[in-house]
């Protein structure tokens, strides 16, 4: 069932007691879900007839009462219950997990929430991991439980979100039946005459009863994430028109800086497009100098500025970087792999100089000259074989000339010794309790040294 398909039935009056839009494209939900209130509800009729729930925090006696309550005039009645958890299973528990990280440091009620639905799922209770108890959780037993999830950064975040629903009165009570078991009994009875249910999630498994119960006797529309392919696709046409609601346009290379700051996430690049339209004011066209004006720096960018900073002995801009990726709460050891990945393109690089396979290259030798004199040669040893994965000549052409060219700044001894060093920070990150921030600081400050 098609959203157009859905829209086209509700012109015609078919309209099912219960829709569940539900999918990773929260921002094409959101859309849906204000086409299908439109379609269904007048305007003036809002006001009474429109109630909004959040999933997270409403409970189960409150929609019943919502949903089963007629409408006080007499005509339509619509209940939204926006990201409710009652379709979520022990396969979304890495999923909770992310978002209470995203989340603790900007929405500290909204992190409670989600990790209250995470105990549910995962059957704990807040006396298991308050104060101290969670550590008796080994790294090993916590990946049993939350699959897909490595659990070596709870020390950051699971004391923290503990204090802030023990401090919220926020708990799991020992006695409580699944929900989802009395939601789906509420289904299955049927809506009041009139009473439409709206849910919303960003998943849902389709091996729960309620799911099933909701598929038999309402209307289910998936939002799958948008293949890679399809994204520019997709953000081009919902951007278009909220321009054209607001009489903007923009130019087209605004719409590369904005994509590449994005990477053309649909709900973070409307986001972004709303702010810009608000900036301009009553200017109709925007331009890439306002989105490096309104548009925040991103993780991309953060991470180019330190690999180029590190290729580039800068150590300030290297600092810098780091900091900025820690402040936007990018895990430590994705920082560790995207340095390591760098360290060992400068080594590759340098041993393919010293090979003598391909001509010398200076610092200051330009892309033209690289494409004339080294493409050629690269061409060859891909022939040979040596265009591997993960291998320097397997990378595109501009990663092969910036590590050629930044290599001349490394001594090899010196190369050698910092993938020695990152090999023990990785160890002491997964082993100890050590500073992931200074640890890294440290590296840079050693690695940017002009004396080595």
């Amino acid at each position: 069932m098609s959203l157009d398909k859905i829209l086209a039935d509700l012109k015609k009056g078919k309209i099912a007691p219960c829709y569940l839009l539900y999918g990773g494209e929260e921002y094409l939900i959101n859309e849906a879900v204000t086409k299908i209130i439109e379609t269904i509800l007048p305007e003036a009729d809002r006001d009474f007839g429109l109630f909004n729930l959040e999933g997270e925090s409403a409970s189960l006696e409150s929609i019943s009462e919502f949903i089963l309550t007629p409408s006080l005039l007499g005509g339509r009645k619509i209940v939204l219950v926006r990201n409710t958890t009652i379709f979520h299973s022990r396969d979304s528990l890495a999923e909770l997990v992310q978002k209470i990280r995203e989340n603790i440091s900007d929405n500290k009620d909204k992190a409670a929430k989600y990790f209250i639905s995470f105990l549910k799922l995962a059957g704990l209770f807040m006396e298991d991991l308050q104060g101290a108890a969670w550590k008796n959780i080994s790294n090993e037993q916590w990946q049993k439980i939350v699959e897909g999830d490595s659990g070596e950064d709870r020390e950051k975040w699971l004391p923290q979100i503990v204090e802030i629903c023990i401090s919220s009165g926020l708990a799991v009570s020992k006695d409580t039946a699944d929900e989802s078991d009395k939601f789906s009994a509420l289904i299955k009875k049927g809506l009041p005459a009139g009473n439409c249910l709206i849910l919303t999630a960003s998943s849902a498994d389709k091996r729960k009863k309620v799911f099933k119960i909701i598929s038999d006797n309402g209307i289910v529309l998936h939002f799958g994430e948008v293949k890679k392919a399809a994204k520019e696709e997709t953000l081009k046409e919902a951007a278009q028109q909220l321009l054209e609601r607001y009489g903007k346009k923009m130019k087209p290379a605004a719409w590369l800086v904005l994509g590449k700051k994005t990477g053309f996430e649909l709900r973070r690049s409307m986001n972004e497009l709303e702010k810009l339209i608000s900036f301009v004011g009553e200017r109709s066209v925007i331009e890439d100098k306002d989105i490096e004006t309104v548009v925040g720096k991103t993780r991309e960018d953060s991470i180019f500025e330190l690999t180029a900073a590190l290729s580039d002995k800068n150590q300030a801009a290297a600092l810098a970087a780091l900091k900025s990726l820690m402040d936007q709460g990018m895990h430590h050891l994705m920082i560790l792999t995207m340095i390591t990945r760098e360290i060992r393109f400068l080594l590759q690089a340098k041993i393919l100089i010293n090979s003598g396979r391909i001509p010398a290259m200076r610092s200051a030798a330009e892309y033209g000259w690289f494409q004339k004199n080294i493409i050629p040669a690269l061409g060859q040893l891909a022939e040979a074989e040596v265009k591997k994965e993960g291998f320097l000549t397997g990378q595109h052409p501009f990663v092969v000339f910036n590590a050629l060219r930044n290599a001349e700044r490394f001594p090899y001894s010196t190369l050698l010794e910092l993938q020695s060093n990152l090999l023990e920070i990785d160890r002491q990150l997964k082993s100890s309790v050590s500073d992931p921030h200074l640890l890294l600081e440290n590296f840079l400050i050693k690695a940017c040294s002009k004396a080595l």
